[in-house]
């Protein structure tokens, strides 16, 4: 659309890159004063579950919403993505699910959660987003392929691919969705700049779609149509990295160094830019096998809690409302487990 009435200069891909660059400093500035995390509403200390939780359902609903606008405005067109597809592959979904949400427990942090940790000096989300980019790339087209593959070929076959095919069921679950995130607001009462922040969290998404799909999409060469994830561009940005001569960036190379700016700046201007590493050796082994738990688990889920949570989440995707139900469940049950195991062995 943009790029037949506006003579940019530039190509549909590095438009998409600074657009992504763009949308990922917004997502990664927000996400750094909220401290945005799945994990936290999970797994956080007891007085910052509920709160952490109103923030980020507020991003979904938020998320929701407006996709529901942009889509019905004709600014978002997902019909060929396979969010939209009727073919699910069940069984990838479900353990590539349980396996990211045990292990962002693992790490205490999701994908993004550990990339704004990144920019402010956090060494040990470093080397997991290392670990994780690399096990995320083994997976897509490496050595762990054939179980991505294996896994992918089971699917089950459904009427529709997401709710926008049942009569009324988008509109009906915004309405949820915002009633679901109001009481918590109500309940928790997180501040009022927070919860504006999990809203601009949540447009973030859309945008990205609506940029990927309409606004910078070409006809005569299409790009990939994606939107805020951090599970591929992760993988592409470590292949970008090695072979930046071979390998043009995408849009979801944009995004993770708009992200990774947006983090920092922010964290210099609060001054909370801090030095971290690793306590001890036990410590970095939980850390690192919550990190290839996630990017193995990311892959075969088709996104994490940003890729799958929301941005697939918005698009009411089956797939994507699936592996976000199955990165909750893993994370539920291995945070009673992780709780539980040291309790057991000091009763001993």
């Amino acid at each position: 659309m943009l790029l037949e009435q506006y003579d940019w200069g530039l190509d549909a891909r590095t438009l998409q890159v600074l657009f992504a660059l763009v949308l990922g400093a917004v997502l990664g500035a927000a996400a750094q004063i909220t401290r945005f995390c799945l994990r936290r509403a999970v797994a956080g200390e007891p007085s910052e579950r509920g709160p952490a939780g109103a923030i980020w359902l507020t991003a979904l609903a938020t998320a929701i919403v407006s996709f529901l606008i942009a889509s019905g405005a004709g600014f978002v067109d997902l019909q060929d993505h396979r969010y939209a597809s009727p073919s699910i592959p069940i069984v990838a979904i479900l353990i590539g699910g349980l396996a990211f949400g045990a292990g962002m427990i693992l790490t205490r942090g999701c994908a993004s959660r550990l990339t704004v940790l990144a920019a402010t000096g956090n060494l040990r989300a470093v080397m997991v987003l290392a670990v994780f980019a690399i096990t995320a790339h083994a997976t897509l087209k490496g050595v762990l392929a054939p179980v991505r593959t294996s896994l992918g070929a089971l699917t089950a076959e459904l009427p529709f691919g997401n709710l926008y095919a049942v009569p009324f069921a988008a509109v009906v679950v915004a309405i949820v969705a915002v009633a679901a995130a109001g009481l918590l607001i109500q309940r928790h009462r997180p501040k009022a700049g927070l919860v504006v922040l999990g809203a601009v969290i949540g447009l973030v998404p859309v945008l990205g779609w609506a940029t990927t799909s309409v606004l910078l999409f070409d006809e005569f060469d299409p790009l990939e149509i994606q939107s805020a994830a951090f599970t591929l561009p992760w993988s592409d940005t470590l292949f970008w990295v090695l072979a930046s001569s071979a390998v043009p960036a995408g849009f979801g190379t944009g995004l993770i160094g708009g992200v990774l700016l947006g983090s920092f700046v922010s964290a210099l201007l609060r001054n909370e830019l801090k030095i971290e590493s690793f306590e001890n050796a036990q410590q970095m082994g939980r850390y690192l096998s919550g990190a290839m738990l996630m990017g193995v688990g990311g892959v075969l889920a088709g996104g994490c809690t940003i890729g799958a949570g929301l941005s697939g989440s918005a698009s009411l995707s089956i797939a994507a409302l699936l592996a976000l139900a199955s990165i909750l469940t893993g994370a539920v049950v291995a945070n009673r487990l992780t709780t539980r195991a040291p309790a057991a062995l000091a009763a001993h």
